[in-house]
């Protein structure tokens, strides 16, 4: 039997007071025990998709089921399925990271001895804050007290809305060991993330939404090589008095006196026939290097084709 897809969104659709659309008949389902990625360019519609997840903004339209909960039908039961991280840090200066976790462990009800403060406190290496007012963490502690208080009910759907933003790379890395520890034990994970390499190394799949509709629902490795252009970078024996051309090239840079970047297109030719076209045309190669696509590549080819 096929595994029930842990969010199910079908034909969703948001507009909001004014007329304005925020998201336009969108439609894709989140496979369980993935990381799934949420991308697309500022204002396309991503925080409006998850704060209806989250039961902040009622959709216009379609049908939302978290867990197989219907959100409508089952909003309880939806929402203790699924944790929020927010893009914005939101917290009570007052209280104690132990105090917040174990505020909230007791806002969804959890009995004290099913608590996981001190063992959430530890994942985010908070322990020694525990105690601390939470007004006196720095930017990155606070962002990370906002990921254990999303996991204190133990919910099989975790959403990280731009969790990186403003953190150094080492707790970058730390939140992210955490993410993928998370999801080796079962967890889903959603993604938001303007960091684009870190998109392609975490993520299983990828949906890119621009506009408010969905361009792109595919694997990661599926998404990334449907890229089509490829650069080649050549150097020459000698100083270039001019510039090979070809209709094959998109374009061509020169990087110093010897060398340059030629970028191609894959479906138009390969790497073998920029250098033929280079070397017909008198030019001797003494180094050649080829640079691959990434998903910076697509997704800025799939947005600016739908901009259009």
């Amino acid at each position: 039997m096929e595994t029930p897809a842990a969010i199910r969104i079908d034909s969703v659709s948001k507009t909001y007071a004014g007329g304005k659309l925020a998201l336009d008949d969108v439609s894709f389902d989140v496979p369980q025990g993935q990381i799934f990625g949420l991308l697309g360019p500022n204002g396309a519609g991503k925080s409006t998709l998850i704060n209806i997840l989250a039961g902040l903004v009622v959709k216009s339209a379609g049908k939302v089921r978290i867990w197989g909960f219907d959100i409508d039908e089952h909003p309880r039961n939806a929402k203790r399925s699924i944790g929020i991280v927010p893009q914005e840090i939101l917290f009570d200066p007052f209280f104690t990271p132990k105090e917040a976790l174990e505020i909230q462990a007791g806002l969804y009800g959890i009995p004290p001895e099913q608590r996981k403060t001190d063992e959430l406190l530890a994942a985010m290496h908070l322990t020694d804050k525990a105690d601390a007012y939470s007004r006196t963490l720095s930017g990155g502690m606070k962002r990370r007290l906002l990921v254990a208080k999303a996991m204190v009910h133990s919910p099989p759907i975790l959403v990280l809305d731009e969790p990186t933003a403003g953190v150094d790379i080492e707790l970058r890395r730390q939140l992210w060991a955490y993410v993928r520890e998370l999801n080796a034990q079962g967890v889903t994970v959603v993604l938001t993330t303007h960091y684009l390499e870190e998109a392609e190394e975490l993520c299983d799949r990828i949906a890119i939404i621009n506009h408010g509709k969905v361009v792109a629902n595919e694997p990661t490795r599926t998404l990334v090589a449907k890229a089509q252009e490829k650069a080649v970078v050549v150097t020459f024996d000698q100083d270039l008095g001019s510039v090979p051309s070809h209709s094959c090239f998109e374009n061509i840079r020169l990087l110093d006196e010897r060398t340059i970047e030629i970028t191609y297109r894959k479906d138009k030719c390969n790497a073998g026939d920029v250098l033929a076209a280079v070397q017909r045309e008198g030019f001797s190669i003494v180094d050649v290097r080829t640079r691959d696509p990434d998903l910076e590549d697509v997704f800025l080819s799939l947005v600016s084709e739908k901009a259009a």
